[in-house]
Order: C-alpha cells, then structure tokens, then sequence
C-alpha cells in the first residue's frame, strides 16, 4: 500500500462479502420456493424472503462502494483518509441500520415499498452513516490531488445520496409513490451509480494496464456523458403503465434505448485500454473480472434491457420472469463483478501478500458467471413463455406458473453454483495466502 489509511478499505470488504454470501442464502430460499410452493412458508413466507434478498443486495453494495472508495480515495488524492475512526463508526452505523433493517423483516416490521422496506429508524441511521461517509472521504478529497477518477466517483456518490432522500416521501397515492420511487431506484441504478461503475473500470484500468492517465480520463468524460444524458430520462421506460400522461411512452422508449450506448462505451473502452496497454500484470484474477464486468454489464444491463424496453414491447412483458432475467444479469455485470475485481486487486496489497489463490478466485469467476448466465436464459425463456400464456392467450396466472415448473428448477439449480463459486471466491481472497511481501518490498503496480 502506498498510503497506511488504505487498509481502513478491509473491514468494509469483509462485512460486504458476508453480506453477500447471506444474500445468496435467501436468494436460494427464494429460488426453492418456486419449485416447493410451500418450502418455508411459515417460518419465513416469500415475500420476507425476497426482500431480505433484495435488501441485503443493496446494502452490501453500498459497503463495498465505500470500501473501494476508501481504498483507492489516498492513491488519487495523494493523501491519507481524514478520519480513519469516522469511517470505522460509520460502518457499524451503517451494518446496525442493515442488521436491524434484516430482523426486522422477520417479523413483518417493514414500510412495504420494494427496496425500500427499512423501517424509518434505519433509514435514518443510513442517512447519517452515508453523510460522515460522504464528509471524510470529501474532505480527504479537497485536500489533495483532484483527477477525473476520484471526482466521478464523489460525484456518483453525492448524487446516490440527494436521490436517497425521496426514500423518506411516501405518498397515499400509488401512482405518485410509484413515481418518485423510480427516482431512487432507477437513478441510482441507471444514472449515478454508472458513474461510481466508471471510475472504479478507470482506476483498475490505470492500475493494471500502464496505459496514460490522461488517454483513461478522457473515455471516462465521454461515458460518464453518455450514462447522465441517457440514463435521467430513461427514467422514463418505468413510467409507462403508472398513470403519467401518455408523452412519456415515446420519452421513455427513446432514452432507454440510448442507454445501451454508456454500456458499449464502457465495453470498447475496456477492452482497447487492455489492449493498448499489453501488459502482463501479476494479478491476472483482478484483471478477469475487470474486463468480465465490462462485458456482462453490457448484455445484461444492455441488451437485455434493451429487449423489453420499447412500450410496445413492455406492453407484454413488463412484470414478467424477463425483467427477472434482465435484473440478474444487469446487477451481476455492472455492480457485483466490478466490486469483486477491486477486492482481487485490492487484497494482496491490503494483506501484504502477493497475487495469491489465483487459479481458484479464476475459477470461481468461471463457475459463478457462467451460473449467471444459465439463470438469465432459463428466466428469458420462462418470460417469454409467461408473457404469450398470460398477455396473448390470457391464461390465470397461477395456472401458467405450473408450466414454468422446469425453468424454476434450472433456476434453482444455477443459484446453488452461484452459492459454491462465492464461497470459492471468499476463500480465494481471505483464506491463507502462501507467500509474504518483504518489509521493504515496493507495492504491486503502482504506476501510473
């Protein structure tokens, strides 16, 4: 490490990890709920499930952002994190906030808005958490050296937090509630979270591929651009169907289809950097699942978007097992790989090892993308499937599940992998390592 307060990035990977293997586990009972109706039913009925799931998924997240942020936060700015102890006490707030926010959808104590079922208590505690993150990594940042990585990202993140606000506005009506909704849920995951999505590809890309600073930061204006310009009114494809005036039909199937554009963007430009940079980097596992990010993030969040965004298409298909697909994929891709390619990179040099348990962090890269890939084509299928029995010929819903059956067990199937390849990816990064730095060994590709 170049910078001591770099290690203050560890606990926040670990805590987000945890909550990532823990997020599997409820996605899992979720998953074996489709294909045993009953599985669980009293203890923890589905709908507990799948919000722990998709709860737990956002937060690790947000963890894992902040840890990355940490970690590379003294590197761009050329100076040590303000507040190592501010930091420490903001992830206890925050990882309370998510605990509490998790028991308590145990026992029904939720606000009932998908993604956003905290209770008030804990939306709170994560406003806090969020603004003494938001103030040292900030004030760490106007002490030292500003360059486009480290400004894109503070903006991504300040942004996350204006748009988190409207959690705490919930309206009678559903149509209003279900408006501003989508502007934490799709602005975060459409719009700035793009942006804090760019510049960790640039940091690593400069890391590990040699290539000219300058050469990166420029691609990262043009995508950071693309994703702002496109992603605020693709807002619009969600407003289809809610009660908005008609207008924006064309609005919403206009800018959604230019969100492929960012994400293509980002595909190029990883792919040329590694290519024009040719250098052999010891941490080839990081490297994987950097170029791996780009690529996924583009079918997922991209083509799969891109296939049922149109209003005349999500005529038919919205709410169906295709916006499952998309989902999946979309968040595997753009967020999860890109989180799991810093860590890769982050913890020899954290733990002060060399690039360590290599083949198998490849290995679970292999296993758990091509699991994800699995579940989006058994999820496309079952959506179209779905979307001709139920919008075409008009069958009950609960009679068209019966003949999704195989699809669920495929998916099922694929999750368990999901679940082996994290705990192989786990193991790779924080198990025993085999081989020590020396004391005075210089720190793994530092250039610039």
């Amino acid at each position: 490490m170049k910078y001591e307060t770099q290690k203050v990035a560890l606990p926040f990977f670990m805590v987000a990890m945890a909550l990532f293997a823990l997020q599997i586990v409820f996605g899992l009972a979720a998953a074996a709920a489709y294909v045993w109706p009953h599985f669980m039913s009293e203890a923890m009925p589905f709908n507990i499930t799948r919000t722990s799931h998709t709860n737990l998924l956002i937060v690790w997240l947000l963890i894992a952002f902040m840890g990355c942020t940490y970690y590379l936060m003294p590197e761009e700015a050329e100076n040590e994190i303000y507040s190592p102890k501010l930091a420490y006490l903001q992830l206890a707030i925050f990882a309370i906030a998510g605990a509490g926010s998790l028991i308590s959808y145990q026992f029904g104590i939720h606000e009932g808005r998908h993604y956003l079922e905290q209770p008030l208590w804990a939306k709170i505690f994560i406003t806090v958490s969020f603004l003494m993150f938001l103030f040292n990594t900030s004030l760490t940042l106007l002490k030292g050296r500003k360059t486009a990585i480290n400004m894109v990202l503070m903006l991504g993140l300040w942004l996350a937090a204006v748009f988190w606000l409207f959690a705490f506005y919930n309206p009678d009506n559903l149509a209003l509630d279900k408006l501003w909704w989508w502007w934490i849920v799709h602005i975060w995951v459409e719009g700035v979270w793009e942006l804090i999505m760019a510049s960790l590809l640039g940091y690593l890309l400069i890391k590990m591929t040699g290539v000219d600073r300058e050469i990166i930061e420029k691609w990262l204006y043009v995508i950071v651009g693309l994703a702002l310009f496109s992603g605020l009114l693709g807002t619009g494809h969600h407003y289809y169907w809610i009660g908005t005036p008609g207008y924006w039909q064309p609005i919403g199937s206009i800018f959604s289809t230019l969100e492929v554009i960012p994400f293509f963007a980002m595909v190029v430009f990883a792919f040329y950097m590694f290519w024009k940079g040719n250098r052999n980097h010891p941490n080839k596992a990081a490297m994987l699942w950097t170029m791996g990010s780009a690529a996924v993030a583009f079918f997922g969040a991209g083509v799969w978007g891109f296939m049922h965004t149109l209003s005349w298409i999500n005529y038919y298909t919205h709410g169906t097992q295709i916006t499952a697909a998309h989902g999946h994929l979309a968040f595997y891709g753009a967020y999860v790989m890109l989180v799991m390619g810093v860590i890769t990179y982050a913890m020899p040099q954290l733990r002060r090892v060399q690039p360590y348990n290599q083949v198998l962090n490849m290995w679970s890269f292999w296993v758990m993308t091509s699991a994800m890939w699995f579940m989006t084509f058994t999820l496309t299928f079952a959506g179209v499937v779905q979307t001709h029995l139920q919008r075409v010929l008009g069958m009950n819903f609960m009679q068209i599940q019966d003949q999704l059956d195989l699809f669920y067990i495929f998916r099922f199937g694929t999750g368990i992998f999901v679940g082996i390849a994290a705990v192989m990816f786990i193991y790779s990064v924080f198990g025993p390592a085999r081989e020590q730095v020396p004391a005075t060994s210089k720190p793994l590709a530092a250039t610039e």
